[in-house]
C-alpha cells in the first residue's frame, strides 16, 4: 500500500469543483493544515485542538461517516463490483473501527446520506451541524485504469467548519480494507492523542475437532477478523504464537509426535525455521524487544524453568533456578525487565525478574492465583488471568498494584495488548460447551466485542501496525 501525499490529494479532486478548497485548506494555519498520523507514536499535539477541549471530552464525539463517493462508477475487484459500492463498504469499516473500540459515537453511512464527489474537500458543514455531528470523515475512492484504487480520507471539525487531518492511499483492489483502517487509524490518532492499531494483524489458535483430540492450527487475520487464512495445516499441533515486533515473523510452539519445536515463520516468505527441538516439555516461546532472541520455558528433572534462546537457534540460556514451575516470560517494552508465572510460593503467582534473570521477586499479593502475565507495550501496566473462582482478565501496574479486573466472565484467559496498549484481546472459553472465542475488552472493562473466527479460536497474539 502506497501512501499518497496532500498535495495529490488536492489534484485527485481538481477540476471537479474541489480544487480551490483543496487550495485553501493547504494553506490554513498549523493547527487545521493536513498532516498524517503516525504509525507508532501517538501525534506531538497532543491530540484534538479546536471546539472540543477538557480531559476525556474526544470520548463521546458524534462522528459522522457518510459514504465515501467516487468520480466514476466503474467495475472494479474490489468487494461491492463497482467504485459506487466500494465507497460504503469503506465507510462501515470506518464506522466499524471507530465504534467498536468504544471511545467514539460514529454514525455510519447506511444511517447517513450520500455526499457528492465535490463535497468531500467542502463538505456542507451547516448540514452537519443540522445533524448534531461534531466530527465529519468523508473520503473519496477512484479506480484506475490498471486497477489500482485511490482513496482519500478527510477529517473535519464540524463546529470549527476545519480540516484536521487528511490522508491518501494507493492500493491494489485485494488491500482495499487496509485503506479504510488506516483512516480510521488518522481519525482514532488525531482525536484521541494516541497511536493507532487498527491496521494490524492478529494470530490465533484455530481449534476444530472433539474435546479430547483437538486440531490446532496457526492461523492470521485482520484486527476486525476480516481476511482470515490458516497458515498451518494442522498435522502438528500449534500453540501459543507471538509476532516478532517487525512483525515480520511469527513464533509459536509446535507438537508433533508428542516432541516439541519452537519454529519462526517468515510472513513474507511463507517459510519458518526451527529454533529449538527438545524431548523435554516447551512452553510458550516469547520475543525480545530487539527482536534477536526468544524466552520460553522447559521442563527438565521436575523442574519447569525459564530460558533465553537466540532466534536464529542457538544454546539456550536458562534465567530462573526456583524449584517448581516457572513459565510465561514476557519482557517489558525497554527489555531490561521480564514478567513471569511461578508457583515457587505454593500457588502460581506473577513475578518479575531482570532481563539476565537477577532479582526475582513476586509482586501479586490479592487473593487467588495470577497467570499468563503480559507486559503493557507503554510499560505502566501488566495484564495477566486471575483465578479468582472464575477465570478473569485483570490488569495491575508493575509493581503489582492498582489490581482491577476488565472482564467478568466464567472462563477469560491469556490476554495480549494491542499495539497501542489500549485495548486487550483474550480468549473466552463457553460454559458447557467448551467453544473458544476471541474477545477484546479496552482499559475501562465496559466495551467487549468478540471477533468473528471460522471455527473455534483460543491463544490471540496482536502484531504491530503495518507500515
Amino acid at each position: 500500500m502506497k501512501r499518497i501525499s496532500s498535495a495529490l490529494l488536492g489534484v485527485l479532486l481538481a477540476g471537479l469543483g474541489a480544487g480551490s478548497a483543496i487550495a485553501q485548506q493547504q494553506t490554513l494555519p498549523a493547527s487545521n493544515a493536513p498532516q498524517a498520523a503516525p504509525t507508532t507514536a501517538a501525534p506531538d499535539d497532543g491530540g484534538l485542538t479546536g471546539s472540543v477541549t477538557g480531559e476525556g471530552a474526544w470520548q463521546d464525539l458524534g462522528v459522522a461517516i457518510p459514504a465515501f463517493p467516487t468520480d466514476n462508477a466503474v467495475p472494479t475487484a474490489a468487494d461491492g463490483g463497482n467504485t459506487a459500492a466500494l465507497g460504503k463498504n469503506l465507510a462501515r469499516v470506518v464506522y466499524n473501527d471507530l465504534k467498536n473500540n468504544g471511545l467514539f459515537k460514529p454514525t455510519g453511512p447506511d444511517a447517513l446520506p450520500g455526499i457528492g464527489y465535490q463535497e468531500v474537500a467542502a463538505p456542507n458543514f451547516s448540514g452537519w451541524r443540522a445533524r448534531s455531528a461534531e466530527m465529519l470523515v468523508q473520503g473519496f475512492v477512484r479506480a484506475a485504469a490498471d486497477g489500482r484504487l485511490t482513496v482519500g480520507c478527510y477529517l473535519y471539525d464540524v463546529g470549527l467548519g476545519s480540516e484536521l487531518a487528511r490522508q491518501g492511499y494507493v492500493v491494489q483492489p485485494g488491500d482495499w480494507r487496509r485503506a479504510a483502517h488506516k483512516c480510521a487509524d488518522m481519525v482514532y490518532s488525531r482525536l484521541s492523542g494516541e497511536s493507532p492499531f487498527f491496521d494490524s494483524k492478529i494470530a490465533y489458535i484455530a481449534e476444530t475437532g472433539p474435546k479430547d483430540h483437538r486440531r490446532k492450527q496457526l492461523a492470521i487475520m485482520d484486527s476486525d477478523g476480516a481476511n482470515h487464512r490458516f497458515i498451518t495445516n494442522g498435522q502438528a499441533t500449534a500453540l501459543t504464537p507471538r509476532y516478532s515486533p517487525d512483525y515480520q515473523q511469527i513464533a509459536y510452539l509446535s507438537y508433533l509426535n508428542g516432541n516439541p519445536r519452537i519454529y519462526v515463520y517468515d510472513i513474507g516468505s511463507g517459510t519458518q525455521h526451527l529454533v529449538l527441538q527438545s524431548r523435554n516439555p516447551t512452553f510458550a516461546p516469547r520475543w525480545s524487544p530487539d527482536g534477536k532472541s526468544l524466552l520460553f520455558s522447559m521442563a527438565i528433572g521436575g523442574n519447569t524453568d525459564i530460558y533465553r534462546i537466540p532466534a536464529t537457534g542457538g544454546e539456550p540460556v536458562r534465567l530462573t533456578n526456583a524449584p517448581g514451575i516457572n513459565v510465561g516470560g514476557s519482557y517489558s517494552p525497554d527489555g531490561k525487565r521480564i514478567v513471569f508465572e511461578s508457583d515457587r510460593s505454593g500457588s502460581q503467582q506473577v513475578y518479575v525478574m531482570n532481563a539476565d534473570g537477577t532479582d526475582q521477586k513476586r509482586i501479586s499479593f490479592f487473593g487467588g492465583r495470577a497467570a499468563t502475565p503480559e507486559w503493557s507495550p507503554r510499560g505502566d501496566q501488566i495484564a495477566f488471568t486471575c483465578i479468582c473462582g472464575n477465570l478473569r482478565v485483570a490488569v495491575m501496574n508493575p509493581s503489582g498494584g492498582d489490581m482491577r479486573f476488565l472482564t467478568n466472565s466464567w472462563q477469560d484467559e491469556a490476554p495480549t495488548w494491542s499495539p497501542n496498549g489500549r485495548i486487550v484481546q483474550f480468549f473466552r472459553t463457553e460454559k458447557n460447551t467448551g467453544h473458544t472465542s476471541i474477545w477484546q475488552v479496552d482499559l475501562t472493562g465496559l466495551n467487549e466485542r468478540k471477533l468473528n473466527t471460522p471455527v473455534d479460536a483460543s491463544d490471540p497474539a496482536w502484531g504491530p501496525v503495518l507500515p
